[in-house]
C-alpha cells in the first residue's frame, strides 16, 4: 500500500519539498478555521476586534520586505549554477560565483537587520496612537501584547531571506520543512494561551516562538559553518543592489503593495468607523473566507512545476487540458465549502447560537464569499500566465489596489461596514473579474501564437 502511495506521489511528481509545502498550506488552512473557534470563545467582541486589526496592521512589514526574499533565492540559484558541492557546508568553483554568493549573504544580512530595526519602532509607534486615538472607549490591555507582536514581526523579517538563501541553495526541502514547523509552532501557542488566559498575548508569543526556532535550527547545525564559509569568500566581485536587483524588485515590490491595500485595510477603517466590534466580525469573517481560499488554490499552486515544465516544452495543449482539469475541481471545492460556510453560520444565526454573531451578518458574508470566488478564478490565471515566467498583472494589481483603496476609505468612512462590502464586491465581480480574464485570453493567445513559428522550424528541420 505505501509503495503505491509513493508511486502515485512520483507519478504526479510530488517531491517531498511540495509536500512539505502543500502540508504547510493545509494546516494553515485548517488551524485557521481552529483558531477561529478558539479566538470566538476566549476573546469578547472588543478583544477580537483588537485581535485582527493587529495583524492588519502588522501586514505593513510588506513595505519594508517589498518581495526581497523571493529575488534573493533566484540570484543566489543563479549562482550556485556555477558552483559545485564539495560536502554539505564547502561549495567549489568559479570565484566570481563565490564572492557574488558571498555579496549577497552580507547583503542580506544587513539590509534586513536594519530594516527589521527600523520596523519595530514604526510598528510600536503606528499602533500606539491608532489604538489610542480609536480605541479610547476601551479598557482592553493591548499595549504590552503589541510591543511583543512589533518585536517578534521585525524578528521574522530578519530571518526570512535567510531562508531565502538557503532555498536558493538548493535547500528546498529543508526550508519547507522549517516553515512548516513555524506554522504549528504558532498555532500550538495560540491553541494553549488563549484558553489558559493569554487574551493577546497569544498571537504575539506564537510568532515570537516561530522566531526563535529559525536561529536554533541554523546555530545547532552544520548551517552555521555553511554561512560562516560563504561569508568568507567575498573578493572583488559583488551584486550590484540598484543595477541588478531593483530592476526586478520594483515590480514585484508593486504587487504586494496593491495586495496590501486590497485586502488589509478593511479592519482599521472599520475599527475606526464602527468600532472594534464590527472590526473583529469583518477579521474572524476575512479569516475564515481565506483559509477556503487557501484551500481551493492548493489544487492550483501544487500543479505549479508541472504547467513550468509544459511551458518550457510548449506542450500548450496538455497544459490547457490539465489546467482547465485542474480549475474546475478548485472552483468545485471552493464555490461548495463557501456554500457549507454561509449555511452553517446562518444556521448559527437563526438558532442564536453565540458563535455566529463573531461573524458579519450574512448578506455581507454572502458577498464576500462571492468575491472570495472570484478572486480564486483570478488567482488561478495568473499562475497560469505567471509560468511563463512573465508577469502580465502588474498594472491590473495596482490600479485594483487603487480602486478598492479609494472605495475602501471613502465609502467605508461615509457608509461603514455596508459600504466597504458593496464597493469591494462590484469592484471584484465587474471589474477583477473582466479585466482578469481578457488578460488571461489576450496573453494566453499571444504567448502561444508567438511560439507556433520557432516550433514549426523545429519540426521541419
Amino acid at each position: 500500500m505505501l509503495d503505491f502511495v509513493r508511486n502515485i506521489f512520483k507519478k504526479f511528481g510530488v517531491d517531498q519539498a511540495i509536500a512539505y509545502t502543500v502540508l504547510a498550506r493545509v494546516l494553515q488552512a485548517g488551524g485557521g478555521a481552529i483558531s477561529i473557534i478558539f479566538i470566538a470563545k476566549y476573546l469578547n467582541n472588543v478583544e477580537q476586534g483588537y485581535f485582527f486589526t493587529f495583524s492588519s496592521i502588522i501586514a505593513i512589514q510588506i513595505f519594508f520586505e517589498l518581495g526581497l526574499s523571493n529575488i534573493i533565492t533566484q540570484f543566489v540559484a543563479h549562482e550556485v549554477a556555477h558552483l559545485t558541492w564539495i560536502n554539505k557546508t564547502e561549495l567549489e568553483g568559479s570565484p566570481e560565483a563565490l564572492s557574488r554568493l558571498s555579496s549577497l549573504l552580507q547583503f542580506c544580512v544587513k539590509w534586513f537587520a536594519v530594516i527589521s530595526f527600523i520596523l519595530i519602532f514604526i510598528l510600536v509607534i503606528t499602533g500606539y496612537v491608532f489604538f489610542n486615538k480609536y480605541g479610547k472607549t476601551t479598557t482592553v490591555n493591548w499595549q504590552l501584547p503589541w510591543i511583543v507582536l512589533s518585536v517578534a514581526t521585525a524578528c521574522l523579517l530578519m530571518v526570512s531571506p535567510i531562508l531565502a538563501f538557503f532555498a536558493g541553495l538548493g535547500m528546498v526541502k529543508e526550508v519547507a520543512q522549517i516553515k512548516l514547523l513555524q506554522q504549528v509552532l504558532n498555532l500550538l501557542f495560540l491553541f494553549l494561551l488563549l484558553p489558559l488566559g493569554g487574551k493577546l498575548y497569544a498571537s504575539p508569543i506564537g510568532s515570537l516562538m516561530s522566531f526563535v526556532v529559525v536561529p536554533i535550527w541554523i546555530f545547532f547545525s552544520y548551517k552555521k559553518k555553511l554561512l560562516y564559509n560563504i561569508w568568507s569568500k567575498l573578493s572583488s566581485w559583488t551584486v550590484n543592489y540598484r543595477i541588478e536587483i531593483f530592476p526586478y524588485q520594483w515590480r514585484i515590490a508593486l504587487s504586494w503593495i496593491s495586495g496590501y491595500f486590497m485586502y488589509q485595510l478593511f479592519n482599521p477603517v472599520l475599527f475606526a468607523t464602527d468600532g472594534p466590534v464590527v472590526a473583529g466580525q469583518m477579521g474572524i469573517s476575512l479569516a475564515a473566507l481565506s483559509g477556503i481560499l487557501t484551500i481551493s488554490l492548493s489544487w492550483i499552486n501544487t500543479k505549479v512545476p508541472l504547467f513550468s515544465i509544459l511551458v518550457a516544452k510548449e506542450n500548450y495543449s496538455q497544459l490547457d487540458n490539465i489546467f482547465n482539469k485542474t480549475l474546475k475541481q478548485a472552483s468545485a471545492i471552493c464555490l461548495l465549502c463557501l456554500l457549507f460556510f454561509i449555511a452553517v453560520i446562518t444556521l448559527f444565526k437563526t438558532h442564536h447560537i453565540n458563535i455566529g454573531n463573531r461573524f458579519l451578518p450574512v448578506l455581507p458574508l454572502a458577498l464576500l464569499s462571492l468575491s472570495t470566488f472570484v478572486n480564486q478564478l483570478v488567482s488561478a490565471w495568473a499562475t497560469y500566465l505567471r509560468c511563463h515566467k512573465k508577469e502580465p498583472f502588474l498594472i491590473f494589481s495596482v490600479v485594483m489596489a487603487i480602486l478598492t483603496a479609494s472605495a475602501t476609505l471613502g465609502l467605508g468612512k461615509t457608509f461603514g461596514l455596508m459600504g466597504i462590502v458593496y464597493s469591494y464586491t462590484f469592484l471584484t465581480v465587474f471589474v477583477s473579474l473582466v479585466w482578469a480574464y481578457i488578460i488571461f485570453r489576450t496573453k494566453k493567445a499571444e504567448w502561444h501564437t508567438s511560439a507556433e513559428p520557432a516550433l514549426n522550424i523545429i519540426e521541419t528541420n
